[in-house]
Order: C-alpha cells, then sequence, then structure tokens
C-alpha cells in the first residue's frame, strides 16, 4: 500500500525551502547481505527509505500497490518489487519472512469529525497501520531470532505522540503502533532485535502537497501560508521536511552503531513535539 491516496502527478507541489545536503552521507552503514522489506516503497518516505537502504548494500523487497512505481525502482537496480495489497494480512506476513529488516511505512490519511468518520474507513486505516505491522513483524522474527539479528523501524508520526482534530484514526493507528513497537523491543532484544519508531513532523510527501493545495483553496491562501501558518503553526523550524532526511534515520537505526537504541521513539519534527 503506497504512503499516500494521491497520484503524484496530480499533487501541486508545494513551495521548497532549501535543507542542508551534507556531502557525505552522515551515517556509515554497511547492510551488505541483509535483506530488508520496506511498505509502502513506491513513493514519499517508503521509496527514498529503500533507495537509502539498497544504497548501503542491503537486498530490498520493495511492497506496494504501485507495480509501475515497483517497476521504475527495480528497473534502477534498487529491489525486488512485491506488488502486494498489505490489507491482505496473510499475504503480508508470508512476503516477510526470511527479512533481517522490516521498515513499517504504509499509511493512508483520512480528515473528519469522528461523528462522520466512516467506520469502515476507521477499521480498514487499523488493519493497514497496525495489524499489518504486527503480521509483517510476525513474519520476520523467526528469521531475525535464529540469525541473532535483526532490525524493525516502524514510521510513525508526531501523530504518534500527539493529536490533532479531526484524523482519529491515523492518530488511533499511530498510537497503536508505538505501543506494539516497544513490545516487540522488549521481546526482540534478547534475541539481537531492535525496534523504533521515527516520528516525523509534515514531510514532502503527495499525501501532504495534496493537503496544503485543499487547505490553500478552502481557506483562499497561498500555499506557502498554508505551510507556515497552518501546517508548521507549532513548527520553529518553517519548512517541510524531505524524505531523504527521515531515511537517513532509518538507515542509522538499521546500522551495528545503533544497536543499543531500542524501544525508542525519534522524532524528527523540528522541534514541534517541544513545542
Amino acid at each position: 500500500m503506497t504512503t499516500h491516496e494521491f497520484p503524484a502527478d496530480t499533487a501541486r507541489r508545494a513551495p521548497r525551502t532549501p535543507s542542508p545536503r551534507p556531502a557525505e552521507r552522515t551515517a556509515r552503514v554497511d547492510l551488505t547481505g541483509k535483506t530488508a522489506f520496506v511498505s509502502g516503497a513506491a513513493g514519499g518516505i517508503g521509496r527514498a527509505c529503500a533507495l537509502r537502504l539498497a544504497d548501503a548494500g542491503a537486498s530490498v523487497r520493495l511492497a506496494d500497490v504501485d507495480a509501475d512505481a515497483l517497476g521504475a525502482l527495480a528497473d534502477r537496480g534498487v529491489g525486488e518489487p512485491v506488488v502486494l495489497d498489505l490489507t491482505d494480512l496473510d499475504a503480508a506476513e508470508e512476503a516477510a519472512r526470511g527479512c533481517d529488516i522490516v521498515v513499517n511505512n504504509a499509511g493512508v490519511q483520512t480528515v473528519s469529525p469522528v461523528q462522520d468518520f466512516p467506520p469502515e474507513r476507521f477499521s480498514f486505516i487499523l488493519r493497514l497501520m497496525v495489524e499489518s505491522p504486527f503480521r509483517l513483524v510476525r513474519g520476520a522474527l523467526p528469521h531475525m531470532y535464529g540469525r541473532g539479528w535483526g532490525r524493525i523501524v516502524n514510521i510513525s508520526s508526531v501523530h504518534g505522540l500527539r493529536a490533532s482534530a479531526y484524523k482519529s484514526a491515523y492518530v488511533t493507528a499511530k498510537h497503536g503502533l508505538e505501543g506494539f513497537s516497544k513490545v516487540v523491543a522488549l521481546e526482540g532484544a534478547p534475541h539481537g532485535v531492535t525496534s523504533n519508531c521515527v516520528n516525523p513532523g509534515y514531510v514532502r510527501t503527495a499525501l501532504v502537497e495534496k493537503q496544503i493545495a485543499d487547505q490553500a483553496a478552502a481557506h483562499g491562501i497561498p500555499e506557502e501560508r498554508v505551510v507556515s501558518e497552518v501546517l508548521l503553526a507549532r513548527t520553529p523550524l518553517k519548512r517541510l521536511i524531505e524524505p531523504e532526511e527521515v531515511a537517513e534515520l532509518v538507515a542509522y537505526l538499521c546500522g551495528d552503531d545503533a544497536s543499543y537504541i531500542n524501544g525508542a521513539s525519534l522524532p524528527v519534527d523540528g522541534a514541534w513535539s517541544a513545542s
């Protein structure tokens, strides 16, 4: 399942504020010989994670419903496409078997007051964003335990730490993912397996850019003001996060240098959660 619900070519680009790019990789991670599973790999954070882990030497299983986008990545030599609806939970569990690394990234968003929120949509979001990660990890853990090494990185959100109105299913799912991650951290520690959450704020993805366009139209203001005054109202650092910045932290957590980081929730939010 892709990390967004809107075709990338229909989302208007939000104004880009340059972010500092290091001349060399911050984390010198060697994942040669490791197999990584990345859900929602067709775009956004998932795509950036797939690229970064492949760059570190991992063999990457690219899971998504978007076969064309996965094929384009595979044509670049990035990984193996796994065209998969992650709400098919049995198939998801099977797809993750034999993996040393699992990056749970796939997600969707629906904005609605609780009293109007479609119950079937609420159930779908929890199935995709809580039950599916459980099944992926369940499928991968026997191999990880057998090797005495494993890394699970859950792409959570600041909404796994804080709530926002009108996002009941998303906030519930991310809080559930946080709890699941911590349980896996406790159980996996004796087996050399770590489990952590990465908690981004607003990342430059098609999902967020669609929200920006919708907010601009609803409020009759430029997209630049939506970013600075609506989305980032509580964030001291007034720019969107680039997917590659999130992927760099994910790569570090997958490396041996991060072996004592376990059960953590690591904000990448420009100090939003500190305010």
